[in-house]
């Protein structure tokens, strides 16, 4: 039973990952488009990197929780899914309305306060967009409860290929047709550009949100009070959780103009931006793994099968991201290109932030043993502590190192709570994770890293067949420790091409 189960896990994943990855991917075209077209020493990639900063600090506000609140709750007895799904639903839905409408009240003065007293619009342009992106979540839960991969994933490349589209039009073609047909052109301003790319996002995010129309329909359960009343219960800790977890990510990036005030810190914060772009692989990894485990951990029996799996389940997510993080640093002399050379000065942040990631992602899977026990107060704790080293490190040390003490702050943020989780829900609620080959894993790939570090050789050519060597020394450790899953994955593979047949 826990063997299927692991595998709809892994088919799951393989479907949420590749519109993840597919759809990061195809962003990361935009990255190279706004370092080529924005210039470092302007600043603009800076205020771009702050404003969605701003914009995921507040989709945890905004949904202070309530996706995992109804997963949680649906998969109660004497609940009714659908229920759980309007309530949650339009909860999050009234509450986006009502900060929408006090930002617009109150514009100004909030444009002050944030350094954009010049362009106010894109605090309002930001604030529409993520009481969309808010409401949609829970929309997108709905999609997961129901298995519908497909549509989720249809709907999240949909986005991204409208996004793209846009903003190629905007940097690429606008600038030509500008000058051939001005009159045509009238409302175009190359000096605007970074305004156009929140302009962008409005319009795709608002498009989306015709594609949930079956499952707005299904919000007309409206609001159950007494439901209501459990979920915010069991969700309030979760909101602290959230943001607690989400400032270890933007927490940085929304501090350092406050840190490094004026021009020079928007141009500081657009290199790390950008650069860390580079590092947002694992990001993917983590999000899709998230996308499919919530419903395989919430739905499964609570027996001693289900714990190996959630033991297995770890073991594996730290042998592909350890896996993921020595491909990106062995291959980047060649994934430095995605952005502007003005940016490479910042391309020392990668490893570290990357690291960082991974720490989260066991984080995560770390996590589950407070949800599934409805204390979930303790993640707050944790998540709360973890924020308050990372707040520590920058304010301590970014003036005197710039955005090396941010990406340093992430990785000791994540690392406390990866940490303090693992301790405490061993005593809570214990799960027989392979410590002893995770310590084993991450020795290697460490060295290895450095290894590739080590090895200086003019030869570009030279270095990247090295490097290809290194990693292919972990995968074949891998191959030889982790038999059962080699044979494992042989057997699905040798499934499908049966199937096909």
């Amino acid at each position: 039973m826990a063997e299927n189960r692991l595998g709809s896990l892994a088919k799951q994943t393989a479907i949420y990952g590749l519109s993840s990855i597919i759809g990061r991917f195809l962003n990361y075209l935009l990255v190279p488009l706004y370092t080529y077209k924005i210039a470092a020493e302007s600043g603009g990639y800076g205020i771009v990197t702050n404003l969605y900063a701003y914009t995921a600090l507040l989709l945890v506000l905004l949904t202070f929780g309530m996706e995992t609140t109804f997963f949680r709750f649906s998969n109660k007895k004497g609940v009714n899914p659908d229920k759980a799904f309007s309530t949650s639903g339009l909860a999050v839905g009234l509450v986006s309305l009502v900060f929408v409408i006090l930002v617009s009240i109150f514009l100004k003065p909030i444009s002050n306060a944030l350094h954009y007293a010049s362009h106010p619009e894109f605090v309002e342009i930001m604030a529409i967009i993520v009481a969309l992106d808010a409401f949609q979540a829970i929309l997108f839960a709905r999609l997961r409860y129901e298995n519908k991969a497909i549509k989720f994933a249809s709907l999240k490349l949909l986005f991204i290929f409208l996004n793209i589209g846009l903003n190629l039009f905007i940097f690429l073609v606008a600038p030509g047709l500008k000058e051939s047909h001005p009159a045509l052109m009238g409302w175009y301003e190359n000096s605007y550009q970074v305004g156009y790319i929140f302009i962008v996002n409005l319009i795709c995010t608002g498009l989306i949100t015709l594609g949930f129309i079956p499952e707005i329909r299904k919000l007309r359960f409206g609001i159950d009070r007494d439901l209501l009343k459990q979920m915010l219960h069991y969700t309030w800790p979760l909101l602290l959780l959230g943001l607690a977890g989400i400032l270890n990510q933007v927490a940085d990036k929304i501090c350092y103009r406050f840190i490094v005030p004026g021009e020079e810190g928007d141009v500081q914060l657009g290199i790390y931006g950008a650069c860390v772009k580079i590092a947002m692989i694992m990001a993917m990894i983590t999000q899709a793994f998230r996308y499919a485990y919530e419903p395989f951990v919430f739905g499964g029996k609570r027996d001693e099968k289900d714990k190996e799996a959630q033991a297995k389940v770890m073991k594996y997510f730290i042998i592909f991201t350890l896996f993921a993080f020595l491909a990106v640093v062995m291959y980047m002399p060649i994934l430095k290109h995605i952005i502007k050379s003005d940016y490479w000065e910042g391309l020392r942040v990668v490893p570290i932030v990357m690291m960082a990631e991974i720490f989260m992602g066991i984080y995560f899977n770390l996590s589950f043993w407070y949800k599934l026990i409805d204390e979930t107060w303790w993640g707050a704790i944790f998540s709360a502590i973890g924020c308050a080293v990372l707040l520590a490190i920058n304010f301590i040390f970014v003036p005197k190192y710039g955005y090396m003490a941010c990406a340093w702050g992430g990785f000791a943020g994540y690392g406390t709570c990866m940490i303090l989780s693992y301790f405490v829900g061993q005593k809570k609620a214990p799960i027989p994770y392979d410590l002893k080959s995770a310590f084993l894993y991450f020795a290697i790939a460490i060295g290895l890293f450095f290894a590739q570090r080590y090895i200086q050789i003019d030869s570009k050519v030279w270095t990247l067949i090295i490097n290809t060597g290194l990693l292919l020394v972990f995968f074949a450790f891998i191959c030889w420790k982790e038999k059962d899953l080699v044979n494992s994955v042989i057997y699905v593979v040798n499934s499908k091409i049966l199937k096909k047949k």
